[in-house]
């Protein structure tokens, strides 16, 4: 791009409109460097940077890079085999703790895809050992003692020498104050003196070092210290060496890394302008535009960066259109939207967002000519129009199909007959040539040759005759009116005389009545243009509050979730402990009743809570009233888990029930009844999981075969539980051979049971090993 377009769209003032938002050196440098480019790649690029950092400021949006300066001339240094400087370890330490920085923020960032950052990100390096070894320096460019053994031993023999210098002068002025004319230890020429009264020194001994300008102090070192501080010296100056040795060996061990720690700081400044250019995005409400390879332009609202409260305007040039003609009086604004549609390509095409809103859309030029205001030259002693003249043949020797042409009051300077003349045929030779041109210009011919030449479309900025002053607004497609008679009137001048011009102007009449009419029209379509784009922004808040909503009530679930998986946390960590206790008291006692381990159950099982309650489930309730409860029913002790039978109802209501050896009143909620089938034949018999030998008592025996594991345990426990409350002495366990696995199931059940005497196989006619015979204590 040519460097006079820059000059004169003050690229540079726009460009340091981005400088208040870059931390790092590397990133001021690069920016300085920015120039546009008609690499199309490149463009996308940094635009799909600035979309990817916008994704990360939406999801981490205190996102912020470490301030670094630029190390170019240290990486140099190094590669030349100098030894680095304190003031150099700084600068470096502080580029790898920021490389250490965003390696750590990029690896934890979550819930946005990278593609063109990810790489950046991926090829930073981290140094965690060069950030350890430069930790002997601190932030305040002092060595510290652990950077060598041998500088920690000189610096404490540094200490015990000033100690000992401290001690005998603190016992001069203790035992000899009045010959001291000030009782402080002064310095000079960095040794440590005394201030001594003149008359009395030649009472104490030593090296005179100064005399205060009234000759009454004299300044002596005394000479039992003297020998001291020259071993101070000499240590402080082994001092100086090991740290000039330190940071030579430093300098060695960063020398191979330093390639990588400056490609580190390149990618950090990358990352910082790319954040600028966000930032300035945010508080200009900018837009990342797209990019069009066939210069097709579409500008919405576009604002010029350099003007405060600049009028947005909105800027076609589309494909089929090749000039855009913008006419109308002096001071409405029509140079500064020529400015704008450069000033947005060369934003654009440098890889900056534009001052325009979403939808934006810019061309790729490969350059872009300019010949916009006054070009007098008094030393090559040409006029106005000379040097425009002069500018503008340059111009049209160089430009090509790829080029984009900005004229400023085209043909001025000249007689306007001929200058409109040559304003007219020089645009026709670039459209012919197929360059796309913006131009302004006063001459009213042209606004006829935009009407009738096919690819030429006229322009004009809108004037308000009420208030006598420009509004700013571009019009496409509108041509401007000078409006002057309209002006002079308002502004006192006779009628007479302005009906007089009107009728010597009659026959632009009709093309002024046209161009009113196209500007109400254009004013209309503005009208409800910009209703569109209320009702769109009202749509847009509509659908922001809906999200804010939905993420409103999303988390408020997910804080319901939690307190609910805390409640039921809590719920099974107060079960756990109460479940210890009663497994502790169980370990405690070692013997227990059979009703006290039958309550020990019942205490485990009402543990768990209950979740779903069936007492007011309807149908369950009218199934029960169709089953009442008789005497001889079966039921089961639902507190206790045992079985028993209905023995006679009592006058409250209330159940006498047998269970086991054992009789208790209960009510109808507290027992649920046994469906119990008629046994039909004797083979039916194994079909409750106790079986009674007889009619009386329970059984003494228990068949586990064909049960799955977990229904064979279960089955075992609550039989050994009513064998003990009936005080049974013996039974007998049937789990046959099989597997093997309920029968092992059965022998760790039997060793764990604290009750069981003893137990072992039955004999061989009566099952063998299929079989356990259990005896209780």
């Amino acid at each position: 791009m040519n460097q006079k377009i820059l000059e004169t769209l003050e690229f540079q003032k726009v460009k340091a409109l981005f400088t208040p938002y870059l931390v790092t050196e590397q990133g001021q440098k690069e920016l300085a460097e920015l120039v546009p480019t008609d690499k199309a790649d490149k463009i996308e690029t940094a635009f799909l940077e600035m979309q990817e950092m916008q994704a990360i400021f939406v999801e981490e949006p205190h996102f912020s890079l470490g301030a670094t300066k630029d190390i170019t001339a240290i990486v140099k240094r190094l590669e030349l085999e100098s030894d680095l400087n304190i003031e150099e370890f700084l600068v470096l330490k502080r580029v790898l703790m920021v490389s250490h920085d965003l390696v750590d923020f990029y690896a934890e960032l979550e819930n946005v895809r990278l593609e063109r950052l990810a790489r950046l990100f991926e090829n930073l390096v981290d140094f965690p050992a060069l950030q350890g070894s430069l930790q002997a320096i601190n932030d305040g460019g002092f060595v510290e003692s652990f950077a060598s053994e041998n500088l920690a031993r000189i610096r404490r023999n540094i200490q015990e020498k000033e100690h000992q210098v401290r001690e005998i002068l603190q016992d001069i002025l203790k035992n000899k104050g009045d010959m001291l004319a000030d009782q402080v230890v002064a310095s000079r020429n960095g040794r440590n003196v005394l201030p001594v009264k003149n008359t009395y020194r030649n009472r104490i001994s030593g090296v005179v070092h100064d005399i205060s300008a009234s000759g009454n102090t004299v300044y002596i070192e005394p000479r039992a210290v003297v020998n001291l501080n020259e071993e101070i010296a000499s240590h402080k100056a082994d001092e100086r060496y090991e740290i000039l040795r330190i940071l030579e060996e430093l300098s060695a061990m960063i020398r191979p890394q330093a390639r990588e720690i400056a490609n580190n700081a390149w990618i950090i400044g990358h990352l910082d302008l790319t954040s600028a250019k966000v930032r300035f995005l945010q508080d200009y409400r900018a837009v990342v535009p797209t990019l069009s390879k066939e210069q097709n332009v579409q500008l919405l609202n576009v604002r010029h960066p350099l003007v405060e409260n600049a009028v947005a305007n909105d800027l076609y040039f589309g494909d089929d259109l090749s000039a855009l003609v913008i006419t109308g009086p002096n001071t409405g604004g029509k140079t500064i939207m020529l400015k704008t549609l450069g000033l947005a390509q060369l934003m654009g095409q440098a890889g900056l967002p534009i001052l325009a809103e979403k939808g934006s859309r810019i061309g790729l030029f490969r350059q872009v000519f300019a010949d916009i205001g006054d070009e007098q030259s008094i030393e090559q002693s040409l006029s106005t129009f000379s040097s425009h003249m002069t500018n503008i043949v340059s111009i049209l020797e160089r430009v090509d199909e790829q080029s984009l042409v900005l004229f400023d009051e085209l043909g001025a300077g000249t007689d306007p007959q001929e200058g409109a003349a040559l304003a007219i045929a020089i645009l026709e030779d670039l459209r012919l040539r197929g360059i796309k041109t913006m131009a302004t210009t006063h001459y009213s011919e042209l606004k006829a040759y935009g009407i009738e030449t096919k690819g030429v479309q006229n322009a004009s900025m809108e004037f308000d005759t009420n208030s006598l002053r420009p509004t700013y607004r571009f019009m496409q497609g509108v041509p401007g009116r000078s409006n002057a008679f309209e002006i002079a009137r308002r502004l006192g001048l006779m009628d007479i005389i302005v009906r007089e011009a009107e009728e010597l102007t009659d026959t632009d009449n009709d093309v002024n009545r046209i161009i009113e009419q196209l500007e109400e029209q254009t004013l209309e379509s503005r009208k409800r243009l910009e209703h569109i784009r209320e009702v769109e922004q009202d749509n847009l808040k509509f659908n922001r509050v809906l999200k804010k909503l939905y993420h409103e009530l999303h988390r408020e679930k997910e804080t319901e979730l939690n307190k609910a998986r805390l409640e039921a946390k809590e719920i099974v960590d107060m079960a756990l402990v109460e479940s210890d206790s009663i497994l502790q008291t169980l370990h405690q006692k070692a013997s227990l009743k059979p009703h006290e381990i039958i309550e020990a159950k019942k205490q485990l099982k009402q543990l768990a809570p209950e979740v779903v309650d069936l007492s007011k489930n309807k149908v369950l309730k009218q199934a029960k009233k169709k089953r009442q409860p008789r005497i001889g029913d079966a039921i089961i002790v639902t507190s206790y888990g045992q079985r028993g039978s209905l023995v006679k109802q009592l006058k409250d209501g209330r159940w006498e029930a047998q269970v086991g050896l054992i009789k208790m009143t209960l009510e109808e909620k507290e027992f649920d009844l046994v469906k119990v089938e008629k046994e039909e034949t004797p083979k039916k018999k194994q079909v409750n999981v106790v079986k009674r030998a007889s009619g009386r008592g329970p059984s003494a025996r228990l068949d586990l075969r064909g049960k799955r594991y977990e229904e064979a345990m279960q089955e075992l426990d609550e039989f050994i539980d009513q064998a003990l409350l009936n005080n049974m002495a013996q039974v007998d366990i049937i789990h046959g051979i099989g597997t093997g696995v309920i029968r092992e199931g059965v022998t760790k059940y039997l060793r764990r049971n604290k009750h069981i005497k003893e137990f072992g196989y039955a004999p061989q006619s009566a099952g063998g090993s299929g079989c356990t015979i259990v005896v209780f204590k």
